[in-house]
């Protein structure tokens, strides 16, 4: 009798001819995520099992967790196809969750991919049923709301499963390519990319510096976030340009109520510029409709007109509270609360331009001369890795 993690996936088992691609991808990713720690992963027909030992389970089920492509995982013990056999899986498995709990009430779920086997699954469901309430007193069972469901599965062995533990679900990052997150100190970016990562898109991150008007601990946080964001994103960098010397450029030169656009506008340049070098295919932003002055359709416009690559903009429909719900589900709320400002906030205008005209404002951004400093600040990118 083996003990293992059975993982489960939905949207990958719907890609067809592809579905071989998307689940050796997701288990790639499994593999980065664990590395160092001793494990096989294993593909068999429509599972993905992971084998271990203690006393790694709790480092295992957090990564498995923040595994994008992973619907759910449990606990499971690989035994013979035998009913006998797999009544002494289902009664260890119990016994182990009972030491936690005096009573619950559970149900079987059987299925039978091999017809070989003598039960039906139905009569696995009922045979298992019996004896664990025959073992076990503190028992009732609810097929309708359980605590516990357990499950039974014979295939080319018959494996015993615990309670799912839900997973992030979507895609396997990086089976739709590589896009460039604009990754401020903020709430709203880190849970943009974590939305475009679980739909298959491995990110980098790109953070403007404005040192010394942004301080230290501005980047100290934005290197946390995207430490926090590596849990769900393998091998993500963060890319640091130094933008103090454009941020002042279009702060002198610029009119006041257009500093914020013409920020931003210089961002999306630099960072369009920027992507292509490191394999990404797209930006990725925060924008929510209507948030702040910068992002009504007009300025997003104007905004986006400077990059040639697709942006991005999965919270364009959140409401706030919802962007923060997300935020803290992805541990990344703590850490953007902290009362450290950034670029946009300390060079923001009093009276900022809502809903600009955007011929006019192309041609007042071109007046402002500022190809030699976008470019200087392209080369001025450092890189952190994680």
């Amino acid at each position: 009798m083996q003990k293992l993690f059975m993982i489960k996936y939905g949207e990958i088992s719907l890609k067809g001819n592809n579905r071989k691609l998307f689940e050796q991808k997701l288990m790639q990713n499994i593999n980065l995520q664990l590395r160092g720690v001793p494990h096989t992963v294993i593909r068999r027909a429509g599972r993905i099992y992971l084998q271990s030992k203690p006393p790694f389970e709790d480092t295992i089920r957090t990564v498995l967790k923040k595994v994008c492509g992973i619907v759910g995982f449990c606990e499971a013990l690989q035994t013979e196809k035998d009913i006998e056999k797999i009544g002494e899986a289902a009664l260890r498995i119990v016994g182990d969750l009972l030491q936690n709990r005096p009573a619950a009430s559970f149900k079987i779920e059987a299925r039978r991919t091999d017809k070989s086997f003598t039960h039906t699954s139905y009569q696995i469901a009922c045979t298992i049923g019996d004896l664990l309430r025959s073992r076990y007193e503190q028992l009732s069972v609810d097929v309708s709301r359980p605590d516990w469901t357990i499950s039974v599965e014979v295939r080319e062995k018959a494996y015993v499963c615990g309670p799912v533990v839900g997973g992030t679900r979507g895609l396997p990052v990086g089976c739709n390519g590589k896009g460039l997150l604009l990754l401020s100190g903020g709430i709203d970016s880190p849970v943009a990319g974590f939305l475009m990562a679980k739909r298959g898109l491995h990110l980098d991150a790109l953070y403007y510096h404005t040192h010394p008007y942004t301080s230290e601990q501005v980047l100290h946080k934005v290197k946390q976030l995207c430490g926090v964001l590596s849990g769900y994103i393998p091998h993500m960098r963060l890319l640091v340009a130094d933008f103090t010397d454009t941020q002042l450029a279009v702060k002198e030169r610029g009119a006041a109520n257009a500093v914020t656009l013409f920020s931003r506008a210089s961002m999306m340049h630099i960072a369009a510029r920027i992507a292509p070098r490191n394999g990404a295919l797209c930006l990725i932003t925060g924008e929510s409709l209507g948030q702040v002055a910068s992002q009504t359709p007009e300025s997003m416009h104007f905004t986006g007109s400077f990059s040639p690559l697709p942006v991005f903009r999965p919270l364009i429909g959140l409401d706030k509270e919802d962007i923060i719900e997300l935020a803290k589900k992805i541990g990344t709320y703590e850490l953007s609360i902290q009362p450290f400002p950034d670029c946009c906030t300390l060079f923001a205008p009093k009276h900022p331009l809502i809903r600009p005209d955007y011929t006019a404002l192309k041609q007042e951004f071109a007046q402002l001369e500022m190809d030699d400093l976008l470019e200087k600040t392209e080369g001025k990118v450092r890189i952190v890795e994680f």
